[in-house]
């Protein structure tokens, strides 16, 4: 059973995490709530969120799908596409679908099912071609500039954070503030870049996979997707796989992926630059796995599995045809692993404004105007930059109340109207045999299940089964070591799925409630291709032995 609750007494701003509005739009988690995980607090929000607003309307700008004015963040609350519930960041889903409509050869439906994994009951097409003229001029540029533009970003981003990121504990606190404008500057460029990389580039490229595989017959569009390589998460793999073997130090691996860490997409938690615990745990169970597991291995044999399955796509084809179909694919190789690519720009950007808002932290501790450095997370984007602060400490207190007391709560990943949280109830008796979701890394496999909905890893094993409620590009270094991932929310093109595409192993999303339906310890075979984990015992009826005979 769960128990309702009722909802927040404060009113905004003060309550920055609740901004509920529009009782007749159909709001979701997915996808959005990859990049900003759970319950974020109000710095968290105010930062990312409004670089989320500008993601999702400049990226369909640079296409020629938004005019310039609807690219800009709406000064009206009930205008824009992002708000939050409860601490949770929702999409509108139509905020999708508009995009779709305007999109000559695909729908608004089809827009909404690829990105969110689902359509919300009652949503119809609503074709609108009054700007294809303008997407018609705009849109092969977009296209064809796409992966020098997000490159570009990438090694601006990484040069900053090399050198900005030293100095940070060394700032005054205006040369804090100043750090902390310039790196939501940036982070909100690079977060648009990524979104138009995804709209212009990633997505589109997708398609037309998904619809050469179904014309060739050979497969399914999954299989094509992996193999490729060049993933900035994958790299991270790859160093800490050195890093056990002695070729590589712990401080190198920390110079180049000290941004990630648990919940990165959440400003107040700490990275691996801050605390190396993870890595340490990390290069220590990568160092016990045989030689034969290195990821360079496994890289290859995906690239080989892919391309025997290309030459039986291509052979599908006559010789009029197969030239198209053979540049798709090579245009394919090119494009999807932008996805990885585009994520390590926005997330350097915003670790950059991690550090300056922690330094400007202990300046407002030390001038009394918070009581500790971790207080600042309570404040919005906006008011830590202020030259004089006031009622700071009650601002504090009263946010991290609510944020405490969302974090008990349950919402639903989509909704129309005002979702209604009920109190979390981990322990509930009535619980499926089988979990259903979307198949997005094919392959099958049984083991026994680890729930993780706080990723520091601490207690996770290798070839253990991960349930997750999301992932984000820290994942990877764990992913490596696990024998499948089941994740309740996502769709094709979400982290989860190309990274496990990338490792081989296999991957359902979109369950919406595995973290609730399985529990840790329950032993379970997982088809990647279907979708579906079926439990075949559960922890409380096999105890110790099901452990034993997965790891046997």
């Amino acid at each position: 059973m769960t128990t309702p609750v009722e909802r927040p007494d404060l009113p905004a701003p003060l309550d920055v995490l609740h901004q509920p509005f529009g009782e007749d739009v159909a709001w979701t988690r997915s996808n959005v709530g990859e990049a900003m995980p759970g319950v974020l607090t109000p710095l968290g929000w105010t930062v990312f969120g409004y670089g989320g607003e500008l993601a999702l309307r400049g990226g369909p700008y640079f296409a020629g799908i938004f005019s310039r004015r609807e690219s800009l963040v709406p000064p009206r609350l009930e205008d824009r596409f992002l708000t939050t519930f409860y601490g949770r960041v929702a999409a509108r889903a139509d905020s999708f679908a508009l995009i779709g409509d305007r999109m000559p050869g695909t729908s608004g439906t089809a827009v909404v099912d690829q990105i969110l994994g689902f359509v919300p009951p009652g949503m119809v097409n609503q074709p609108d071609y009054r700007r294809a003229p303008i997407i018609a001029a705009r849109f092969p540029y977009a296209f064809a500039s796409t992966g020098r533009r997000v490159r570009r970003c990438q090694l601006e981003a990484e040069a900053l954070w090399q050198e900005q990121i030293p100095r940070a504990p060394h700032l005054d606190h205006l040369g804090a503030v100043q750090m902390f404008a310039s790196a939501r500057t940036l982070f909100n460029r690079n977060i648009v870049i990524a979104s138009a990389a995804v709209v212009c580039a990633i997505t589109p490229m997708y398609e037309q996979l998904r619809r050469l595989v179904e014309r060739s017959g050979v497969g399914d569009v999954n299989a094509f997707m992996g193999g490729y390589g060049s993933h900035a998460e994958t790299a991270v793999v790859a160093d800490l796989w050195a890093a056990s073997r002695g070729r590589l130090d712990l401080d190198e691996v920390v110079r180049r992926h000290g941004y990630h860490g648990p919940c990165e997409g959440e400003i107040s938690r700490h990275m691996w630059r801050e605390d190396r615990t993870p890595l340490e745990r990390m290069i220590k169970a990568y160092a016990a796995r045989p030689d034969s597991a290195a990821p360079e291995a496994i890289e290859t044999d995906r690239r080989r599995e892919r391309e025997a399955l290309e030459k039986q796509l291509l052979a599908a084809f006559g010789p009029v045809t197969r030239p198209v179909a053979a540049l798709t694919l090579r245009t394919a190789a090119a494009i999807i692993p932008l996805r990885g690519v585009q994520k390590a720009a926005f997330l350097q950007s915003l670790d950059l404004a991690r550090a300056a808002a922690r330094r400007i932290g202990e300046h407002l501790a030390e001038q009394g105007a918070i009581d500790e450095r971790e207080d600042v997370f309570f404040l919005t984007a906006d008011e830590i930059v202020q030259a004089s602060l006031r009622n700071a400490r009650d601002l504090v207190e009263q946010r991290r109340a609510k944020y405490q007391e969302y974090l008990t709560y349950d919402v639903p990943e989509s909704w129309t109207g005002l979702p209604t949280p009920t109190l979390r109830d981990d322990n509930r008796d009535e619980r499926p045999d089988t979990v259903t979701g979307i198949g997005v890394s094919p392959g099958t496999t049984e083991g026994v299940v680890r729930v993780v909905t706080d990723p520091t890893f601490a207690e996770v094993e290798e070839d253990e089964i991960l349930v997750a409620p999301t992932t984000d590009p820290g994942w990877a270094s764990i992913m490596f070591i696990s024998k499948a991932l089941v994740v309740d929310i996502g769709g094709t093109m979400s982290h989860a799925a190309v990274i496990a595409r990338e490792l081989g192993i296999p991957c359902v999303v979109n369950t919406k409630t595995g973290t609730r339906d399985l529990r840790t310890g329950d032993y379970v075979r997982i088809d990647g291709s279907a979708g579906t984990v079926q439990v075949i015992r559960r922890a409380d009826e096999a105890g110790e032995s099901t452990t034993e005979s997965a790891t046997a």
